[in-house]
């Protein structure tokens, strides 16, 4: 990947930000500290091109007509793939964009430890209906001190905190800070992210009965998953997950200044790769000829998740029908179509009836923008369809 613009002034005051983050969002590893899982010898097989993409025409918000591949460009797109019963189809990238390097997904990293998740519970060391604390300590009466890991997995855990990507002064600054992904306002008094995990408050009302979307949840999952499982996080993606389901790029996960993983949204990886993901939830759990997360897990993130929990939820909006389960939502159209979300528009799209998965990578100006987000997972319904 050529020098972008003014590399010099790229840091960690600026690189979510547009135009910073097309390059920023591939070299994440030169900005935060990172646990590398190096990519398997060899070169990844020739793709097959966009021409699909570019020759399909699908209906726009405004009635109109637009191809798969300008509507990828308009969109801010930077890598596409399309993959059809096993195979792959379609894939496109932007010019500034390296096929062949990590990009990160943000919170489509839930979606992959909700399949950690499940791998460790069929090993026997996890159990979803666990106190949180039977893994991880935390402060007396603070937000995790009475939850389950199940509250964890469906992000139904009553935490006084608010999601706000743009708000310096609010408590995600403090959050962002020990992950080491904005910069630190006093050296002296840095925390650790399990420290900040450990003391978050409590909000009013008893956990499991309403989804409140909340990032430092899936961190939490995290670290459970590293106590339960006695690997650090890293570790046990490569060996329980990347390889076996046979990724073939590179990835990563941001960490702290003492190691913890980004487990919420600190995982780097190719298109191809996160397609690949999306083939082994497809296929039940199956890749390569054997079980890489058990099938009753898969089936059970597939059919359950409590509707009246989406329902009096943050993300009713964008799906009216929908589910969350094992941190993956449940789209609830007349496919079942499933779909895991990053900030800056980072999708997974999985539709089974039509055996069709979708990846997209994208650098979006903005994290978080309702019109757009709506507007994005329509068009890939659509794409899916039309394949």
């Amino acid at each position: 990947m050529s020098l972008p613009p003014a590399r010099d002034r790229i840091h960690l005051g600026n690189w979510r930000t547009y135009p910073a983050s097309t390059w920023a969002f591939q070299n994440v590893g030169e900005l935060v500290p990172c646990a590398q899982i190096s990519a398997p010898a060899g070169k990844p097989a020739p793709g097959p091109g966009s021409g699909l993409l570019d020759a399909m025409t699908i209906e726009a918000d405004d009635g109109g007509k637009i191809s798969a591949t300008a509507h990828l460009e308009a969109s801010h797109g930077d890598a596409f793939v399309a993959m059809r019963d096993g195979a792959l189809v379609a894939e496109w990238h932007a010019t500034h964009c390296d096929p062949a390097r990590a990009h990160i997904v943000f919170s489509i990293s839930k979606s992959v430890i909700g399949l950690l998740a499940g791998i460790a519970v069929g090993d026997g060391v996890l159990d979803p209906d666990q106190p949180v604390t039977d893994h991880v300590a935390v402060e007396p009466g603070s937000a995790f001190a009475d939850a389950r890991v199940r509250d964890l997995l469906d992000m139904t855990v009553s935490l006084d905190f608010e999601e706000n990507y743009l708000d310096r002064h609010s408590a995600f600054d403090p959050y962002r800070r020990p992950m080491l992904w904005n910069p630190e306002h006093d050296p002296d008094a840095a925390q650790t992210l399990p420290q900040v995990l450990a003391a978050l408050p409590r909000a009013d009302g008893p956990h499991g009965r309403r989804f409140r979307y909340a990032s430092p949840v899936s961190d939490m999952l995290g670290l459970v998953i590293e106590r339960a499982t006695g690997q650090r996080y890293h570790a046990f993606l490569r060996d329980r997950l990347w390889r076996p389901m046979g990724a073939t790029g590179e990835a990563l996960v941001t960490v702290d200044r003492i190691g913890t993983a980004r487990a919420a949204g600190g995982i780097a990886m190719t298109a191809r790769d996160l397609a690949r993901i999306g083939q082994l939830v497809l296929d039940g759990g199956v890749a390569e000829g054997r079980q890489v997360v058990p099938a009753d897990w898969i089936s059970d993130l597939r059919t359950s998740g409590s509707r009246s929990a989406w329902a009096d939820g943050d993300f009713v909006d964008l799906f009216a029908q929908g589910r969350y389960r094992s941190c993956w939502y449940s789209v609830g159209d007349d496919h079942g179509s499933l779909a895991a979300i990053g900030i800056h528009e980072q999708w997974l799209w999985i539709d089974p009836q039509r055996r069709v998965v979708l990846a997209k990578l994208s650098s979006r100006p903005q994290p978080s923008h309702d019109p757009a987000t709506r507007r994005e997972a329509a068009m890939l319904a659509r794409i899916a369809r039309a394949l």
